[in-house]
């Protein structure tokens, strides 16, 4: 599949995320994040920029991990 059928491509350095794309991202982690926490549905991104690029920080609130096993 290529850059155009997925959405994702070069694009030019920005310095943060538009509210559209924070929301899709923090949609796609939370299918992500529920496999593995009880929580209370509401992840938060934080980017800060730094010398060599962004400190990205996910939080959310859990109570409990779920019994899950590697594969």
């Amino acid at each position: 599949m290529n850059n155009a059928a997925t959405g994702f491509g070069l694009a030019p350095e920005r310095g943060e995320l538009t509210e559209g794309e924070k929301k899709m991202f923090l949609s796609d982690f939370k299918r992500l994040y529920e496999q593995y926490f009880e929580g209370d549905g509401k992840p938060d991104i934080n980017l800060t920029r730094t010398a060599d690029g962004f400190s990205v920080c996910i939080i959310f609130a859990a109570r409990r991990i779920k019994n899950f096993k590697s594969v």
